[in-house]
């Protein structure tokens, strides 16, 4: 798995080192990231439906309400518990023409049996009535609640999922009550509080996803490695993305500050939890601050996330390949 991801990288690389070498204008590192097949949609293979946007209001975070979205594939038997994945800052990752496209990428995978029938549920972080919501052109830090709901390494984000979210799921879908089940994911800020859920509740989430994760002095997120040395290791499986071009920590000063060093941060984070023995992987490339590698990073992360659902060997059973309503005729 990481040598692919390493020569795709190492591509990139080369394309850059080539443009440089012909004197000519190298375009911009993300360019160089490119959405592949699995963010798009084909004819034969069953879309799910997305249901929202629908409100939860918060007792752990006091007046405020936040919107959310449900993927439900084509697949999902109501008989049947479905695994379930969230992903912060919801408005990215459910978007079909941003950067990551999940809908198009778990109809390919779901349909591939690359992971199981998974519901996603797509969250934006809090808002008060008199702040705004969360878009594409403002993910909020200086307009909302996600500073708060995502940069700090407390538990109240994590009883917000566990103790209002899920509720509100389960009236709706049966969900599967193994931790293994069920993962969470993000970018930046929503990377971070992604794995803070996990920290505190792995009983209930034990797969992460982390783009661009700010693993930084934001809320005291640096502190981090040291924790994960520091503590018992937890049941938790992770995949951090980022790239050689993110927020390298140069302050307004212009001094440098590695605790403001968006690379360094989860490289520390990837050396802690090896040491500590936990199912860790990474994809470090030449990405800005931007979701552009991600994106493009994203089936390659669900796959090793999920890979150990397992696929039938049987070529005649084409459970994951044909919607419901199709299986039950």
């Amino acid at each position: 798995m990481k040598s692919r991801l390493c020569r795709a990288l190492g591509c990139a690389a080369w394309i850059a080192s080539v443009l440089c070498a012909l004197a000519l204008p190298a375009a911009p590192t993300d360019d160089l990231y490119l959405l592949g097949p699995d963010s798009e949609p084909h004819p034969g293979v069953p879309q799910g439906r997305v249901v929202g946007p629908l409100t939860l209001e918060s007792q752990v975070f006091t007046n405020t309400s936040r919107h959310y979205w449900v993927y439900v594939p084509a697949q999902y038997d109501p008989a049947t518990p479905a695994a379930l994945m969230v992903f912060q800052d919801g408005h990215a990752f459910l978007a079909t023409n941003g950067s990551y496209r999940v809908p198009y990428v778990f109809d390919n995978l779901i349909y591939r049996r690359e992971m199981p029938v998974t519901l996603a549920v797509f969250i934006n972080p809090g808002h008060r009535p008199d702040q705004q919501e969360s878009s594409s052109k403002d993910w909020g830090d200086g307009i909302n609640n996600r500073p708060t709901e995502y940069n700090e390494l407390n538990d109240r984000y994590a009883r917000l999922i566990v103790e209002e979210l899920l509720p509100a799921l389960q009236k709706e879908y049966r969900i599967s009550s193994n931790p293994e089940d069920r993962a969470i994911g993000g970018a930046s800020s929503g990377a971070i509080c992604a794995f803070t859920v996990a920290w505190h509740r792995p009983d209930q989430f034990r797969k992460v996803l982390s783009t661009i994760g700010s693993f930084t002095n934001i809320r005291g997120g640096h502190a981090y490695p040291d924790m994960v040395r520091a503590a018992d290791r937890k049941p938790i499986r992770i995949f951090l993305e980022d790239g050689l071009n993110d927020n390298r920590g140069r302050r307004k000063n212009g001094e440098y500050d590695p605790k403001w060093d968006w690379h360094t941060q989860n490289r520390r984070m990837v050396a802690a939890l090896t040491e500590k023995g936990y199912d860790v992987n990474f994809c470090w490339g030449l990405g800005t601050h931007s979701n552009k590698q991600g994106g493009a990073m994203l089936p390659e992360m669900l796959r090793w996330l999920w890979r150990d659902y397992p696929r039938p060997d049987d070529p005649a059973d084409d459970g994951n390949r044909k919607p419901l309503e199709a299986r039950s005729r």
